[in-house]
């Protein structure tokens, strides 16, 4: 089991967790997602790693960006 952590901006509200839970849990290998909307951190569980660019498209796709 993998795990990473991501710092997202642009966050506000509920519907911007579950938008960016839901873009980030349709990638393959992906196993849960948590996203805690204070600080702006997505927590990512797979099975193995996932690639870093998957993420951050996913992110980009529910119109957030990863901090880098």
């Amino acid at each position: 089991m993998d795990t990473r952590t991501y710092s997202v901006s642009g966050m506000t509200c509920a519907h911007c967790v579950g938008s960016v839970s839901s873009e980030v849990g349709q990638i393959p290998g992906v196993t849960g997602v948590s996203v805690d909307l204070a600080s702006g951190v997505v927590t990512v569980t797979s099975d193995s790693p996932v690639d870093d660019d998957a993420v951050r498209a996913a992110v980009d796709e529910a119109g957030y960006q990863l901090v880098s």
